[in-house]
């Protein structure tokens, strides 16, 4: 299977400092600081690009599932909130919500969001995620 590469440099103090990620696939290079992580600066940060890998494994297994069920989807759009808290030993990623979407013609509003929790199960990013509390809302549009 397939390996998949990311690198990060980061230069200087912790609120003072400047990191560099670039994908490996050369799709995204960009850099971010504290303020783009734990604020709201210029910038993206680890937490940001987690939420979009989630969101895009989520949705790309979503449509996955409902096409080998017989009932493609038209589309399936999922926004990933990846909550940031303080606790104890510090900072943590303390709950992901995804927030998914989607046009699939013959299915009623029940059926998508069974099938929207099943994949919140076993989704490739949430196996890997696991020890993160995760919800799912689903609402079809027709």
């Amino acid at each position: 299977m397939a390996v998949r590469t990311a690198d990060a440099r980061w230069e200087g103090t912790l609120k003072e400092g400047n990191g560099h990620l670039k994908l490996g696939s050369g799709a995204y290079e960009g850099q971010f600081n504290f303020n783009s992580r734990f604020e709201n600066g210029v910038g993206t940060n680890p937490e940001e690009l987690l939420g979009a890998a989630h969101a895009g494994c989520f949705s790309m297994a979503l449509n996955a599932s409902l096409e080998r069920a017989e009932t493609p989807a038209t589309y399936i759009h999922t926004v990933a909130h990846v909550n940031i808290t303080r606790e104890d030993g510090g900072m943590v990623i303390s709950k992901i919500e995804l927030t998914t979407e989607g046009a699939v013609p013959g299915l009623s509003q029940e059926q998508f969001a069974e099938a929207a929790q099943k994949t919140l199960e076993g989704c490739i990013v949430s196996k890997a995620l696991s020890a993160v509390p995760m919800t799912v809302s689903a609402t079809l549009h027709s």
